[in-house]
């Protein structure tokens, strides 16, 4: 528990599920870097801006692997389909209607792809890059994403947090990589659900005492208390939760662009524990 590991238990049928799981795993590889050679071509002009505007360059988009799923309702149908549609929808890349029909998940957002703990491409956030809703979608849970226990960036915060000796939590995708441009990289995210107590031992696996760093509004200070909440039952002396406030109406982003590395580290080092925050 404290390495962060499930503890492997006999099983028949974990050879055929490991199988199964390597498959996809190379199905959803092969999404992410179609869907990174769309945001590098002619359809990627518009994301391409977007992320430039969000002060995203080359270095951290080629680092998260991000890329573009054009508007269309068979663009990766038809480009990928010799990977085979029954495991484009299995992974959660196609919608299959009642009817039988299939069509693309995602259209015209930017992707996100969210990796297991050994760096393999699991599932997607999307983002719309325009007006509409939902701002965010992710993918649904299949064989390899269970939303409620994965941490978006825990394959490169694990080995940052040991360096750094801390963890950092905050809400969001673009939070993370703010963070990362920042040059802190052992920060995790939910994806776009509230803490669950799965990713609280999967934090607590990492850092004893992972600093929770949520926006400066009333949401985010509410996410902050539900976290406190779900924490405490599980509390244990190496498993505590400490709370990092933003200014009012700030995210990480903004502090990043605003005062650089300086401003976010000025926070970090002044963390609240929780008990203080639950009075």
């Amino acid at each position: 528990s404290k390495a962060g590991m499930d503890v492997p238990a006999s099983d028949p049928g974990a050879r055929e599920r490991a199988e199964r799981t390597a498959t996809l795993t190379d199905v959803m590889a092969s999404c992410q870097k179609w869907f990174a050679d769309q945001l590098a071509g002619t359809e990627g002009g518009e994301a391409r801006e977007y992320l430039k505007n969000r002060g995203m360059h080359r270095a951290p988009v080629e680092r998260f692997g991000i890329g573009l799923a054009p508007d269309g309702r068979s663009k990766l149908k038809s480009a990928l389909s010799s990977l085979g549609e029954d495991k484009l929808v299995e992974t959660g890349m196609l919608i299959k209607t009642d009817e039988g029909e299939t069509y693309d998940r995602f259209r015209g957002r930017l992707m996100i792809p969210i990796r297991d703990a050994r760096g393999r491409v699991i599932a997607f956030g999307g983002r719309i890059l325009g007006p509409g809703e939902p701002k965010y979608l992710n993918s649904p849970d299949t064989p390899l994403f269970d939303k409620g226990r994965t941490l978006y960036n825990i394959d490169r915060a694990s080995p940052a947090s040991r360096s750094a000796k801390r963890l950092i939590v905050v809400e969001g995708y673009m939070d993370v990589i703010a963070l990362d441009r920042a040059g802190i990289a052992e920060a995790v995210a939910p994806n776009g659900t509230a803490v669950t107590e799965a990713q609280l031992g999967r934090m607590w696996g990492r850092r004893g005492a992972p600093s929770l760093c949520f926006d400066g509004d009333s949401a985010g200070q509410k996410a902050a208390i539900r976290a406190a909440s779900r924490a405490l039952p599980c509390l244990g002396p190496e498993r505590t939760l400490r709370f990092v406030e933003l200014p009012a109406g700030q995210d990480p982003d903004d502090l990043v662009r605003n005062g650089g590395r300086e401003a976010v580290e000025a926070l970090l080092a002044a963390p609240e524990p929780l008990l203080d925050r639950l009075w």
